[in-house]
């Protein structure tokens, strides 16, 4: 593999792990910051909590603008801006409301952040190494995690004002990225769609020396041809990819694994482990996600995205009807974790490894930013409202009834699977456009 584009690959998927990271630290502090400020459940879950999801649907549903018009690169630059300002506002609030509109700062940088690297990985790598480059982007998302995660248990013991040091260490990283993305080159499939020819024959010859760039410039451009001026993703013949994207996203949130990562400790506790334990043990929940990422990694061009939604169904389906019959049953202590480290697990390696991946390879290139977009805003919109929910439906409901419902959806994931989703492994952008769209 060409180092370079390693490199620019590495540096673009590491707004993933500002990603994770944002969205998984407030787990540490969300507790505290209830107690602090005597909020209500329905207050902290849509208020506290879910101002931050809610800037990241905003996020999502227009980070495609920014992303066509100033290109993937310039993108990826203020995304960095935005999770450091977002970082240093967050750790000097001093009440509920101005917390939530930093951490809304934050949640527009992840939404766009799900559009813009997973867009630029997918258009600087060769087809055969796609998924797994792709894949770095998911990689650094449960990276962010797991670092999160280990962030909050070390800082927990810093006093009443550790939630600061907690959502404000991430300015670190947060501009580090920033400095990094202005070494990227701009994307070749975007400056060909801008008619910026010699710039994108510039970085073609970087990207793959021993190929013709001619030869790549004929393909996207004969794709090119076959569209019209001002068109969009709703058009009849782009149904079938929109269809794919939308249940991809939907699927994804459908199986509770934003609703678990936000609330891992409460859930731990709510399972019987004591305060300190259910910390280290959402530390035990990031090593398990980044572990059976890196495994998905590995696989996703050797298998296929196809079959490793089938292991990540079937591994869903398990492992949620555990968890969903040990509340029930209340089986508390040690045997709740290992049920939750296994849909852990399900997860990191199907939908985890294949979502942002999949959504990047379906799409046209012009359109792929608000394919993109399409499929992140879905995504985000259902992250908004499920995990906002949870602190109700846990008090309401029981979680019981909270995971059976999550299996039940993981099995209509895998006839959706079987039944409607297509293999995209090894096939260039521009065939699978082809296969894809329907003239």
């Amino acid at each position: 593999m060409n180092k370079k584009i390693l490199i620019w690959s590495v540096t673009a998927a590491l707004a993933g792990f500002l990603f994770g990271f944002d969205t998984v630290v407030i787990s540490g502090a969300e507790k505290k910051l209830q107690l602090l400020w005597g909020s209500s459940d329905v207050f902290h879950g849509v208020i506290v909590i879910g101002m931050a999801l809610w800037g990241t649907v905003i996020g999502a549903f227009f980070g495609g603008i920014p992303t066509n018009k100033f290109g993937r690169k310039n993108t990826l630059i203020w995304i960095g801006v935005l999770y450091t300002v977002s970082a240093i506002g967050s750790a000097f609030a001093n009440d509920p409301i101005t917390f939530a509109i930093f951490r809304f700062i934050g949640g527009l940088g992840v939404g766009a952040s799900t559009i813009a690297a997973p867009a630029y990985i997918s258009e600087i790598a060769p087809a055969k190494d796609r998924g797994k480059l792709v894949g770095l982007y998911q990689f650094n998302i449960v990276f962010g995690i797991l670092v999160a995660f280990l962030s909050n248990y070390l800082l927990s013991g810093l006093g009443e004002n550790s939630w600061r040091w907690m959502v404000g260490v991430e300015a670190i990283p947060a501009a580090l990225y920033t400095l990094f993305a202005l070494t990227v080159p701009m994307s070749p499939r975007w400056l060909l769609t801008k008619f910026r020819n010699k710039e994108a024959v510039k970085v073609l010859q970087i990207i793959n020396p021993e190929q013709n760039p001619e030869q790549l410039m004929t393909e996207i451009k004969a794709e090119m041809e076959n569209t019209v001026a001002n068109e969009n993703i709703f058009l009849k013949k782009y149904r079938y990819p929109l269809i794919l994207a939308f249940l991809v996203a939907f699927f994804n949130q459908l199986s509770g694994i934003n609703a678990f990562l936000y609330y891992a400790p409460r859930i731990l506790t709510e399972a019987g482990l004591e305060e300190s334990s259910a910390l280290l043990s959402s530390i035990g929940v990031g090593v398990t996600n980044m572990l059976f990422t890196l495994l998905g990694i590995y696989l996703i061009d050797k298998l296929g995205r196809k079959q490793l939604m089938y292991i990540g169904s079937v591994g869903y389906i398990i492992s949620l009807s555990l968890v969903s019959i040990a509340f029930f049953f209340n089986w508390e202590g040690n045997s709740m974790p290992i049920f939750l480290f296994m849909f852990i697990a399900a997860h990191a390696i199907g939908q985890g490894t294949v979502i942002w991946v999949f959504i990047s390879e379906i799409f046209p290139n012009h359109l792929r930013g608000s394919g993109q977009a399409f499929g992140s805003s879905v995504h985000w919109v259902l992250a908004a409202i499920i995990p906002s929910l949870v602190p109700v439906l846990f008090s309401s409901i029981g979680a019981g009834a909270v995971f059976g419902f999550f299996a039940f959806m993981m099995l209509i994931q895998l006839i959706f699977v079987m039944f409607m989703m297509p293999e995209t492994k090894g096939i260039s952008l521009e065939k699978l456009s082809k296969k894809l769209i329907k003239q």
